[in-house]
């Protein structure tokens, strides 16, 4: 393709990712509007997120490997459909069950859109020439990142759109990125005979994953954390997960190919994108909610006080993007990239229902940045590290543990959010000698509870937050410490490995080249 032909493919591109990130981004400000309006609680809360992006994990390794077996065009036309479906049953749900059934079918194609569109990319672009490619990436994030939470918090808050909106509004922008990647996407298409998918491999892993995030959800509120119940779910699940690994390392054609993984650097790559996806997925998730909940801001004043967050991840993604052009080394800015995350989260760690909101933003603004900086240079690690035909599977892999990453972060802090907020409702409640008020810990619409529940409930979502923003920040100390063994590699000009090469590494002093 040529440089014109490059640029028009990827308006299309960037605009199905827009939609993508969208759907995520706009949900986050009205999801408390839209559990209090469906009768939902918390739990349903942190499941309408999870369901979307259980399911977009477990499908996004078979839709990176079709990748290197079928049409990448073809594949990925096909996920903005079964996108633009599941958004469309999402808006019409009348009830928490049917919107986190419905998200969740929504995630199915939302995982091959995050996970084609950089395999695609990648196809077209060099590894050299790719981090200026992944600062755009990086500025569309940001904008559907401050758009969403902005746009969510306009829709609800006009009575004539409603919450319903959130979900449509997907549908017409991922309409013209098909439309436009019809016309102007231009790729080789690889076939091969007898191609065999492990979908028995994939079924294991999204089965196993399933498994141990509901214990997650219910541990410590409908059973203990010593039951037979915690032996016979967390079990069952790694069990699953250790079956998976078997089936992986036997399989023909495996969705996470073993000998990848445990190439150094990819499997730092892969430790590092875990804790950063848990760490900004399940910290950032629950800012709208702490700022509507907690603080009483309403949902347009919530997304725009998540706006440094924003301005962060554009700025840093697209100043990294280019200088790692320029350089050709990319590990000096995932290293600091995580090193500022985990910063940006400790200080969001000490945050109460009466912080100040210059703070918060300051805090706001270095995980931005950390975000920025680390999450796309981690992808771009693992493809500098594999040949053109192993591509889609490479990147499926560190996409797949990122999103699962997400998934962990979102369940597990979820689960300690309602369990912090509800022993601080039930002790507080008890201190002011409040009467009535005993399903409060489990409600979010807060309109419908008495004056005095309502402030008690308040204060709590507010103090309970700094606490699970900690845990992200410990999470983030982990990709640190991944950060600090990869190895330093010199990115390469050209699409594809030279025969019988491998990635030339340089050594750690080797900082100018």
């Amino acid at each position: 393709m040529t440089h014109r032909q490059t640029l028009e493919a990827l308006s299309g591109l960037l605009l199905v990712l827009f939609a993508a990130m969208l759907s995520a981004t706009v949900v986050s400000t009205a999801l408390p509007q839209i559990i209090g309006a469906l009768h939902g609680g918390q739990s349903q809360f942190t499941w309408v997120v999870t369901a979307t992006l259980l399911s977009s994990t477990a499908t996004t390794p078979i839709w990176s490997k079709l990748a290197d077996l079928y049409s990448k065009k073809t594949l990925l036309q096909a996920s903005i459909v079964i996108f633009m479906i599941g958004s469309l049953v999402s808006g019409f749900a009348q009830d928490a069950g049917q919107l986190i059934a419905a998200r969740a079918f929504q995630g199915l194609g939302l995982g091959g859109v995050q996970s084609l569109v950089q395999v695609v990319i990648a196809a077209m672009i060099s590894p050299r020439e790719r981090g200026r490619y992944f600062g755009y990436l990086g500025g569309v994030m940001a904008l559907a990142t401050v758009g969403g939470p902005l746009l969510g918090g306009l829709i609800v808050d006009v009575s004539w759109l409603g919450w319903r909106w959130c979900f449509f509004i997907g549908v017409p922008v991922a309409a013209v990125a098909f439309l436009l990647l019809q016309k102007t996407l231009k790729l080789p298409v690889l076939r091969r005979d007898n191609v065999k998918i492990d979908y028995l491999g994939a079924t294991l892993i999204a089965a196993g994953v399933c498994v141990l995030l509901i214990w997650v959800t219910f541990v410590g509120e409908s059973f203990a954390w010593a039951s037979w119940q915690t032996a016979a779910m967390a079990g069952s699940g790694v069990l699953v997960l250790a079956l998976a690994v078997w089936v992986e390392s036997r399989a023909a054609e495996p969705v996470v190919p073993l000998d990848i993984v445990r190439r150094r650097n990819t499997a730092l790559s892969i430790v590092a994108s875990l804790a950063v996806g848990m760490a900004m997925f399940g910290g950032a998730v629950f800012l709208g909610q702490y700022f509507q909940i907690g603080r009483g801001y309403s949902p347009t004043e919530a997304g725009l006080l998540t706006i440094p967050m924003m301005v962060g991840v554009l700025v840093s993604s697209t100043i990294s993007g280019r200088l790692t052009t320029k350089t050709g080394q990319v590990k000096p800015y995932i290293l600091t990239g995580t090193i500022v995350l985990a910063v940006g989260f400790a200080v969001l760690g000490t945050v109460d229902h009466q912080t100040s909101l210059y703070l918060i933003g300051a805090a706001m603004l270095l995980v931005g940045a950390g975000v920025g900086m680390s999450m796309q240079n981690l992808v771009l690690v693992v493809q500098n590290s594999v040949p053109l035909s192993e591509l889609g599977a490479a990147s499926g892999a560190v996409t797949f543990f990122r999103s699962l990453g997400g998934t962990i972060g979102v369940s597990v802090l979820g689960a300690v959010l309602a369990a912090r907020v509800s022993d601080l409702i039930t002790r507080q409640l008890a201190a002011a000698g409040v009467q009535g008020g005993g399903d409060a810990a489990g409600s979010l619409d807060l309109a419908a509870l008495p004056e005095p529940v309502r402030e008690i409930v308040r204060a709590a979502y507010g103090d309970a937050t700094g606490h699970i923003f900690m845990i992200a920040a410990g999470i983030a100390v982990v990709g640190i410490v991944a950060a600090l063994f990869l190895k330093p590699v010199s990115l390469r000009d050209s699409l594809d490995l030279p025969a019988q090469e491998t990635p030339v590494e340089v050594p750690a002093a080797a900082g100018k080249s």
